[in-house]
C-alpha cells in the first residue's frame, strides 16, 4: 500500500455546545472534551467528523476538533478561539512548527526523535517517531484515518525519511482490518529488516519498528541516558528496569567499569546485550532476569553497592485508583536504591506516571531518605527532552532526580 491507496473517508460537521465548566476549560486551551461535558449536538457523529464548538452566550466559534464516538474523550480539539480550515495547509503548519523544535537534536549525533507528540504538538492521539530513515506513526484513535493522506507526505518530506510504518493501538486495531490497515504495516518504501539501526548522542541502538513496544524504543529518556553515560567512567553501575539497555549501553560507552542490567524480561535483556554489542566498550556487562524488587532485596542482603544506581520503572498508575499504590512503590524503590549506593555515589530515580505529580514524586524521595536517616543531596532534576514538549498539564509525565550520597 502507498499513501494514495489509503481509503478516503467522508467527513461531516457537527455543531456542539458544552456545559459551562467544560466551556471554561476549552477557553483555557485544554484539548479534551469528555462525553459528559457535551450539553447538545445537532447530529450523531462518526470517528473523524469535525466537531465545531460554539460558546453558550454569543453562539460564536469557540474551538473545533475531531469527534471520537469510541472514547470517553469525545472530542480531541485542534483549533481554538479563531476559526480555521482544518486542511492540508493547517496540518503542514503544525508539522513545520514541530520539526523546528526538534532541529537542535539533529546537531548532536542523533537521528532518532519524537517528531509529533500528540496533544502537545496540537495533534491529539497522534504520535510520530523517527528512527534514522524510518518514520513510525502510531495512532491511538480512529479519528486520524481520514487525515492520514494529508499528514503523512509532509512528515516524510520534513524528516527526509524513506520509509513509513503504521502502528496502531489495540483499540484501533479492532476496526482497522476492515479498512485494509493493520499494525506494523509498511505504508511507504521497503524494510529489509524489522530492526532499524539508529543513534542518540553517538551511541548506537536498534528499534524493532514493526513489533516493538510503542514505536520500537523509549526515546523520552535520551537526555538522562546521555548525562548518566557522562558520569559513568570507571564506575560500577546498576540499571534497574533496564528493558533494552538504554541507560546500560550509554554507561558502557561512557567508560563504566561494570554494568548490571536488571529486568523481569529475559527477552528484553537479550535486546540490551545486542544493543551493547553495536558499540565499542571495555567494561563488563552483566544481566539479571528477575523481578526488580526481588533483585534489589537480594543485592542488599549480599551487601552489594554501586557508584551509580539507576531506577526507571514503568508507569505504576495507569488509572486514578492506582495512585496510592504507585506512591508506595516509589517509596520502596527509593528505600531499596538508597541502600545500594556507595559513598559519594549517585542514585537516579525516575517516574513516568503522569498521575503522580513531580512535586509528589520528589517529596516521596526526600521523605524516604529522611526516614532512613540517609544523607542524600538532590543535585539535579530533569523533565522532558525537547522532542517531548509539554502543551497541557496531563502531557507532563516524566520527572527524574539525581541524588548524591554524602555519607
Amino acid at each position: 500500500m502507498t499513501f494514495e491507496q489509503i481509503p478516503d473517508f467522508p467527513i461531516d460537521r457537527i455543531a456542539i455546545k458544552l456545559k459551562p465548566a467544560a466551556e471554561r476549560m476549552v477557553k483555557k486551551g485544554h484539548p479534551w472534551v469528555f462525553e459528559a461535558s457535551i450539553q447538545s449536538q445537532n447530529k450523531e457523529g462518526k470517528a473523524g467528523d469535525l466537531a465545531i464548538i460554539f460558546d453558550q452566550k454569543k453562539n460564536k466559534f469557540l474551538a473545533c476538533g475531531l469527534y471520537d464516538p469510541n472514547s470517553p474523550i469525545r472530542i480531541k480539539l485542534l483549533q481554538f478561539h479563531q476559526s480555521a480550515q482544518i486542511n492540508e495547509a493547517w496540518f503542514l503548519d503544525k508539522i513545520t512548527t514541530a520539526f523546528k523544535k526538534r532541529k537542535p537534536l539533529l546537531e548532536t549525533e542523533t537521528n532518532s526523535y519524537r517528531f509529533i507528540y500528540g496533544e502537545n504538538d496540537g495533534l491529539p492521539g497522534f504520535i510520530a517517531d523517527v528512527y534514522n530513515h524510518v518514520l513510525v506513526v502510531k495512532i491511538y484513535s480512529e479519528i486520524w484515518f481520514p487525515q492520514l493522506k494529508k499528514i503523512l507526505p509532509h512528515l516524510i518530506q520534513q524528516s527526509a525519511c524513506t520509509s513509513c510504518v503504521l502502528r496502531l493501538s489495540r483499540l484501533v486495531q479492532k476496526n482497522a482490518n476492515a479498512l485494509n490497515l493493520k499494525d506494523g504495516q509498511v505504508l511507504l518504501g521497503t524494510l529489509e529488516k524489522e530492526n532499524i539501526l539508529f543513534k542518540e548522542h553517538g551511541v548506537q541502538f536498534m528499534a524493532n519498528v514493526i513489533k516493538g513496544h510503542k514505536t520500537g524504543f523509549f526515546l523520552d529518556h535520551r537526555y538522562n541516558r546521555n548525562h548518566l553515560g557522562g558520569l559513568a567512567k570507571d564506575k560500577t553501575v546498576l540499571d534497574v528496569f533496564s528493558y533494552a539497555g538504554g541507560f546500560s549501553v550509554h554507561a558502557l560507552v561512557g567508560g563504566a567499569k561494570e554494568v548490571t542490567s536488571v529486568d523481569i524480561s529475559a527477552q528484553a535483556l537479550v535486546l540490551a546485550e545486542e544493543n551493547a554489542a553495536l558499540n565499542t566498550y571495555e567494561g563488563k556487562h552483566k544481566t539479571i532476569a528477575n523481578d526488580a524488587f526481588v533483585v534489589l532485596e537480594d543485592l542488599i542482603k549480599k551487601r552489594k553497592q554501586f557508584d551509580l544506581v539507576i531506577i526507571d520503572p514503568p508507569s505504576f498508575a495507569k488509572q486514578s485508583k492506582e495512585v496510592d499504590k504507585a506512591k508506595t512503590q516509589y517509596q520502596r524503590l527509593a528505600n531499596l536504591g538508597a541502600r545500594l549506593v556507595a559513598s559519594n555515589g549517585i542514585l537516579f530515580l525516575a517516574s513516568c506516571s503522569s498521575r503522580v505529580t513531580a512535586d509528589a514524586f520528589f517529596e516521596i524521595n526526600e521523605t524516604t531518605f529522611e526516614k532512613m536517616g540517609s544523607s542524600f543531596q538532590l543535585i539535579k532534576k530533569t523533565f522532558h527532552d525537547i522532542d517531548h514538549p509539554i502543551g497541557f498539564s496531563e502531557g507532563a509525565y516524566l520527572k527524574a532526580g539525581y541524588y548524591q550520597r554524602l555519607k
